[in-house]
């Protein structure tokens, strides 16, 4: 074989590679948490001031574009369902190739839980491994998130679970995902308009400490010595959801060793008063996630916190700069959908129209 055939065949695997690559981009199934991914990517390199990983009650709390429009900073959420905690670091990483974070928010709901009791539904898995760009990081994921016996392989090249999307391939919305980088219309925020009431109890005043999972132990403190050895800011939060005794006793553990190591942690439970959170009008779905007016609240409070501690951080306000117009119309955008989200939930509080747990996902 000559040289020139060589090189010719070595185009050629170049050439099916590129494209076998970028089909499964494509093919991946469309939704919110593809989205959102794509939308990060899409992001112009070291324009995103903070990060925030963890589960689904992200991305309906944090109103991204509200964030901007009113502080000038720019935060994206890098969020999927029931995200498992041993993502969190990969995430980090997968951040870190293209932004640099003056901060990294974890919110820490899904710590508490057994990583036993997540794996219920690999589809969640998915979620992170499935809507990462092709690189070592993303198999690294994978073999800290899928064991040997669950098929790596479609994982590793998960064109094998999407192959018979092809189809839609004819779909704009599909289409445009083949680089991976489309831009998000809310920047990773979920404008949720459900009506779910819950009560507020005075669970999360318990002062008891409890372990949390062992293993959920061990991805945090090899998260805390990553953050420290790459001397990154970190602030772990949990968002208002009504948490049980046992819950919470977890999270009062998990706050003192995140605490002693440095890094601040802020239980927003602890502060419902001050965020003039109600449990009757601002819980999307009876106690889990937030709804538009629910996300205004903590966004708000959030803010002035962010004022009040990390002044130091966050030094830029990038509302008057041009190259940053794309946050300056997810912010119009935003305020369009608050107001209608707020005239739907204020409709369906007067009408007692309330969340139906049978069309859950």
């Amino acid at each position: 074989m000559t040289k020139k055939q060589v090189a010719k065949i070595i185009i050629f695997i170049c050439i099916v590679s590129w494209l076998l690559v970028h089909v499964t981009y494509a093919i991946r199934t469309n939704g919110d948490v593809k989205d959102r991914f794509v939308g990060f990517y899409a992001e112009k390199r070291d324009t995103i001031d903070a990060v925030i990983i963890g589960s689904s009650p992200v991305y309906p709390c944090f109103a991204t574009p509200k964030i901007y429009g009113e502080t000038g900073i720019t935060m994206y959420p890098l969020s999927s369902n029931m995200q498992r905690p041993v993502a969190t670091r990969y995430l980090v990483e997968e951040a870190l190739k293209t932004q640099s974070p003056k901060l990294f928010v974890f919110e820490m709901r899904m710590w508490t839980a057994r990583d036993e009791d997540l794996l219920g539904n690999m589809a969640h898995t998915r979620e992170v491994t499935d809507n990462m760009k092709y690189s070592i990081n993303r198999i690294k994921a994978i073999n800290a998130m899928v064991s040997e016996d669950d098929d790596r392989l479609s994982y590793y090249f998960d064109i094998f679970k999407y192959h018979s999307n092809w189809k839609t391939l004819a779909l704009w919305s599909q289409l445009r995902t083949c680089f991976y980088e489309y831009p998000a219309k809310y920047k990773g925020y979920i404008p949720e308009t459900e009506l779910g009431p819950a009560e507020i109890t005075d669970e999360h005043l318990t002062e008891e400490m409890t372990p949390i999972p062992a293993e959920q132990e061990a991805y945090l403190l090899d998260l805390l010595s990553y953050l420290k050895e790459k001397k990154l800011n970190a602030l772990f939060v949990i968002t208002p959801y009504t948490v049980s005794s046992d819950e919470q006793s977890r999270t009062n553990y998990m706050k003192n060793l995140i605490q002693n190591s440095g890094f601040d942690f802020v239980d927003m439970n602890q502060y419902l008063d001050e965020i003039g959170f109600d449990g009757q009008t601002d819980f999307n779905d009876y106690g889990t996630h937030t709804n538009v007016l629910g996300a205004y609240k903590v966004t708000t409070w959030f803010e002035t916190y962010i004022k009040d501690n990390y002044s130091d951080v966050f030094t830029v306000d990038h509302r008057q700069d041009k190259s940053y117009k794309s946050w300056n119309k997810a912010y119009d955008e935003w305020l369009e959908a608050y107001e209608e989200g707020q005239k739907t939930i204020e409709y369906n509080l007067e009408n007692n129209i309330f969340y139906d747990l049978n069309n859950e996902d």
